[in-house]
């Protein structure tokens, strides 16, 4: 299927490492809120405290996107959306819009001579 031209080519998202790396995040601020709490040491507790509820916001919204599904996250082997589907339908007032822009960048690769789809 053809790219709308409007998407990066390559751009994918690391929802995987960024799960392991806020369920890292977790950890290590909670250990640093618990050591700063016994240790007498309030600001750093309640600054620590602060970076837990960052890291767990954070780990939700994760797994929120995780959990939607390729459809949302799509990989390589996942087509682009066709135009008046998906998530963003496009709008009759809109429609007009993009075919002048269309026509305009086809004109465009003509006169460059960017053939290529």
């Amino acid at each position: 299927m053809r790219r709308t031209g409007s998407e990066p080519v390559t751009a994918r998202s690391a929802l995987r490492m960024r799960f392991w790396l806020s369920l890292w995040g977790l950890v290590w601020t909670g250990l640093g809120t618990a050591a700063f709490a016994v240790a007498g040491r309030p600001g750093w507790a309640a600054a620590c405290g602060v970076l837990v509820l960052i890291v767990a916001i954070d780990l939700t919204v994760v797994l929120r996107r995780i959990r939607q599904g390729p459809r949302f996250q799509p990989g390589r082997d996942v087509p682009p959306y066709p135009p008046g589907h998906g998530p963003n339908p496009v709008l009759p007032e809109d429609r007009e819009r993009i075919r002048d822009l269309e026509r305009h960048r086809m004109r465009r690769r003509h006169r460059t001579g960017h053939h290529t789809v």
